[in-house]
C-alpha cells in the first residue's frame, strides 16, 4: 500500500495523521496542482493561497480554487489562529496519506484514472527531489554526503514476498521516528523513498 508524507509526522496507515484514501477523495486529490499545494503545507506549515502561488511559480487564483476544492475533499482546512481582516490561511489536515492498489482495476475508469495521476504525480515528486539534491549535496557538510545513498538492487522474488520486502522496509524506516528531537543540532529531515516493482527478464 503505497505511502505519501513529506517529513517525520506521520508513522504508519494505521496512525489517525494518516488518511486512509477512498475512490471520493481520490478522485479530488487527482490533480497535480493540488498534489504539490498539500505537499507545500505538510512539509512548510500553514499558507495563503498568494504565499503558496509565490513558492510554487501558480497564480493566486488557481491556488486558491485548488485549495478550497482540498478543503471539499478533508485534506485541508482553516488556519483560525492565523490571518489578520481577509486573509485566508490553510493548513493540511493529515500529516500523510495512504492508498490501496485495488483502486487501479476499479470499475470506474475515473477511478482508475485518478490513481495513475496520483502515482505519475509522487513519482515526479521523487525524482525532482532526488534532482535538488544532486545539484545542492556539494552545499551540505561532509558527513551528510558521505552518509546519502542512491542505490538499486535486484532479487527474485514472488508477489507474497514482495510484500514481505516492502513491509519491513517501512517498519525499519517507522522504527527510527522520534528518536531524534526537532531542534538537536545538526540534525535534518531525511527523505527516503521506496519503488519496489517487478521487471521482465527478457
Amino acid at each position: 500500500m503505497p505511502t505519501t508524507e513529506p517529513d517525520d509526522g506521520a508513522a504508519n496507515a494505521a496512525d489517525p495523521k494518516v488518511l486512509s484514501i477512498d475512490a471520493r477523495t481520490l478522485r479530488g486529490l487527482a490533480h497535480p496542482l493540488r498534489i504539490k499545494l498539500l505537499n507545500a503545507l505538510r512539509e512548510f506549515g500553514p499558507a495563503t493561497a498568494s504565499g503558496l502561488a509565490d513558492r510554487l511559480g501558480e497564480s493566486s487564483g488557481a491556488t486558491s480554487y485548488h485549495l478550497r476544492q482540498l478543503a471539499t475533499y478533508g485534506f485541508v482546512e482553516d488556519d483560525p489562529t492565523r490571518g489578520k481582516g481577509r486573509e485566508r490561511w490553510w493548513r493540511a489536515v493529515h500529516a500523510g496519506a495512504s492508498f490501496g492498489p485495488e483502486f487501479l482495476n476499479d470499475p470506474d475508469p475515473e477511478v482508475r484514472g485518478a490513481m495513475g495521476v496520483v502515482l505519475h504525480e509522487v513519482a515526479s515528486t521523487h525524482t525532482q527531489e532526488l534532482n535538488t539534491w544532486l545539484g545542492t549535496m556539494h552545499e551540505w557538510p561532509q558527513e551528510w554526503y558521505a552518509s546519502s545513498d542512491l542505490s538499486d538492487f535486484k532479487v527474485r522474488l514472488t508477489p507474497e514476498l514482495t510484500q514481505e520486502l516492502s513491509d519491513k522496509i517501512h517498519e525499519l524506516v517507522n522504527s527510527y521516528r522520534g528518536r531524534v528531537p526537532e531542534d538537536t543540532e545538526g540534525s535534518a529531515v531525511v527523505r527516503t523513498h521506496l519503488h519496489v516493482f517487478p521487471r521482465p527478464t527478457d
